[in-house]
């Protein structure tokens, strides 16, 4: 797996533990929010500044979100 910012698999980590949560809350507007703000960070983050990533980037991404591995 290839290595990513902390900061930018630490917004994975979160922007899939929002998505948890509003699953289990679909009516709630604050974790909407949270999680379009967080898809935000996650698609204009400066490590894709250079070009866009690949699917299969993005796949690691989410992988990772979803694991309890450490980020760092």
């Amino acid at each position: 797996m290839r290595p990513f910012p902390a900061d930018l698999a630490q917004a994975q980590q979160e922007w899939s533990a929002t998505y948890r949560q509003l699953a289990e809350q679909p009516g709630s507007t604050e974790l909407r929010r949270h999680l379009y703000r967080l898809s935000a960070q996650l698609l204009f983050h400066p490590y894709w500044r250079q070009r866009r990533p690949s699917a299969a980037e993005w796949w690691e991404l989410r992988e990772l979100g979803r694991s309890d591995r450490d980020v760092s």
